[in-house]
Formats: structure tokens, sequence, C-alpha cells
């Protein structure tokens, strides 16, 4: 009798050193990235589509080097790696379509619609690219660039134009790394905005 209920004793503490052993992830960083946007609507402003004008802010499209939640470095014309411990909260082209809706809302007046608020009259319709979300390694910098699509209410003219800032970065790390992105970020949705116009 005590033979068979030892016995799952014996092998329960046979496999726990095994636990020690397997892991069912990547360990995760100690924190993690996110951008803030520096222009935003007062909490409890109402705004109305009946006053004033609409546009729909589509989430941009990434290459595969953006694809993650990974900060990536360009090292050279042709090789990227990435930031050691560094990781964003969500994809970067999440990130950036927050931002852009914070700050175009803010900065603009305009109402930001989301694709499915949009059915009924888009209004304008910026969409586009985010070409780079990250640090180039050979001048120190934090990069972002987005090629913007932009298709004002009036009429079927698309305008694209590219916008691009450069941030200089103490060190290629999480940290400095994070608030240098934000800051180009930031820089690229205020120019975003202002083409938007009212």
């Amino acid at each position: 009798m005590r033979i068979r209920t030892l016995r799952p004793a014996l092998a329960l503490l046979a496999l726990a050193p095994l636990s020690a052993c397997i892991s069912f992830g990547a360990k995760p960083p100690p924190s993690l990235l996110t951008i803030t946007s520096a222009a935003t609507l007062p909490a409890g402003e109402t705004q109305s589509s009946a006053t004033v004008a609409t546009i729909t802010i589509q989430v941009p499209a990434v290459s595969q080097a953006l694809a993650t939640t990974r900060v990536p470095v360009q090292t050279s014309a042709t090789d990227l790696a990435y930031i050691a411990n560094a990781q964003w909260v969500e994809p970067p082209a999440r990130l950036f379509a927050r931002l852009l809706s914070d700050t175009v809302a803010a900065k603009t007046g305009r109402v930001v619609l989301s694709n499915s608020q949009s059915f009924a009259d888009p209004g304008a319709r910026l969409s586009g690219e985010l070409r780079n979300f990250g640090v180039a390694a050979g001048s120190n910098e934090a990069v972002v660039t987005f090629d913007g699509s932009l298709m004002r209410k009036d009429g079927n003219v698309i305008e694209k134009r590219r916008f691009e800032a450069r941030v200089p970065i103490a060190a290629i790390e999480p940290g400095a790394a994070g608030v240098g992105i934000n800051q180009a970020a930031n820089q690229v949705a205020a120019e975003v905005a202002d083409w938007v116009g009212r």
C-alpha cells in the first residue's frame, strides 16, 4: 500500500529538474517600448462630423523587417539586426497609426474615423507605408520614414509624399532607441498633420 502511494510522488520528484530546462517561449524583456503623441485632444472634448471635416487613417503597410515587435538596426546597406532586449508593446504599424490619429485630430480639428466608422462618409483617406521605424547604426540615429498617400474628400486625386525624421541617439540600446524613435515619429506625424490640413 505504501509503495503505491509513493510512486506518483517519486515520479513528480524525478520530473522536477526537467521543469527548469523547459522553456515555452523567449524570455520577455524587462520592459516594453511604446510611443506617445506630443499632441492630444483634451479629455472630455466632443467632436462632431456634422461641423468639422473627417478623415480615415489606415494602418500603414510595412516590410517584413517591421512586421514584428522587435526594434531593427540597419547596420549596413544590406544588413539588418535587432536591438537585444528591445521590444515594442505592439507592432510598429499599429503604434504609428494611433500616433497619427491622435496628432491629426489634435492639430487639425478633424474627426478621425476608424475603418468600421468610415463606411457612410470616410471623408479624406490617409494610407501609406511605414518604411523605417528603427535605428541607423552608421549615424547613431533613430529613423522614421513614412510614405503617405492622401485622397482628399473633393475629387479622386491621390497625393503622395515622403516624410522622414532623424534623431541622434546616445547609444544603440532599448531606452535611447525608444526615446529617439518616439521623437522622430512625433516629428513625422506633425508634418503629416500639416499636409492633411483642416
